[in-house]
């Protein structure tokens, strides 16, 4: 079995500026994340965070060894967060299962072993989205469903952004060493996420949006909050979001979409809020 593992330099502000749509879809974006009876894995240099999508079918998936992270196992200092977006399926972690359900989610701490991927029916199969960072200490392993979530509502009706969002890997929710995880869900006719936008520079993001007709698009907006620029994305892609950037987005129809962050801090609230006059 092949792992497919694409590299991701750093890209700074003033750069990304100058870079046409391309360009940016080349620093940021992430395509082709769910493969059919593959594994495939971007290694971005943003606080090295791991960003995977592992889609089984009638074969087991394994994830044991990547020569990228320079260690003999992927989780020898790694911590992982596993999110099932597809049919049900399981995830074996060394040599326990662990049966995910749509919009369930496994938390796997440093040095649990290699990792191996089901799906109940190859005809349904499971698409198992993975966030990996690197760790200091080993928590313990831990099944989250969206129920057991922390749930904040923010937004309005009226702003068009009134969303909920669930934190999955929280320190209210599962110990981490720096993960933070959630997904988040709008109310119908809401179309804005994190908007009015903010930046954090002690830590990176990602996005995985979700959920959407194949029609649909999300217009996500990166950049400095006084440089912005857009990149247009479709069902089941991702976009990575240095600390000096906002990310925010609207959407042409109803989605969802799965936020990880890595970085100095765990405070879920240390943000940097930009003025709507900031952004320009």
């Amino acid at each position: 079995m092949t792992i497919s593992v694409s590299v991701r330099q750093v890209v700074g502000p003033e750069d990304a500026a100058r870079r046409s749509t391309q360009g940016l879809r080349d620093g940021f974006v992430i395509e082709a994340l769910f493969q059919p009876g593959k594994v495939s894995l971007t290694y971005s240099h943003l606080d090295r965070m791991i960003v995977g999508g592992v889609v089984p079918l009638s074969e087991t998936l394994v994830i044991d060894r990547v020569p990228e992270t320079g260690t003999e196992q992927f989780l020898e200092r790694r911590e992982v967060a596993i999110v099932n977006i597809g049919g049900a399926g399981r995830v074996s972690i060394g040599g326990t299962d662990y049966a995910l359900g749509f919009q369930e989610a496994v938390y796997v701490g440093m040095g649990a072993g290699a990792l191996a991927f089901a799906s109940d029916n190859p005809a349904e199969p499971a698409m198992f989205y993975l966030l990996s960072a690197p760790a200091h200490r080993a928590c313990p392993t831990m099944h989250i469903t969206r129920e057991m979530a922390k749930k904040v509502v923010l937004g309005s009706a009226e702003e068009s952004n009134a969303r909920t969002i669930n934190q999955y890997v929280h320190p209210d929710v599962c110990e981490s060493c720096q993960l933070l995880v959630g997904l988040t869900m709008f109310e119908p006719g809401s179309v804005w996420n994190t908007m009015p936008a903010h930046v954090h520079d002690r830590r990176m993001e990602v996005y995985l949006y979700f959920g959407m007709q194949e029609a649909t698009r999300i217009f996500h907006f990166l950049g400095e909050p006084g440089e912005t620029r857009h990149v247009v994305l479709k069902n089941h892609e991702a976009v990575l979001s240095p600390g000096w950037s906002i990310h925010s987005g609207a959407g042409t129809g109803r989605y969802a979409f799965i936020w990880a962050m890595a970085g100095d801090n765990m405070s879920f609230t240390d943000m940097d809020k930009v003025p709507m006059d900031a952004l320009r």
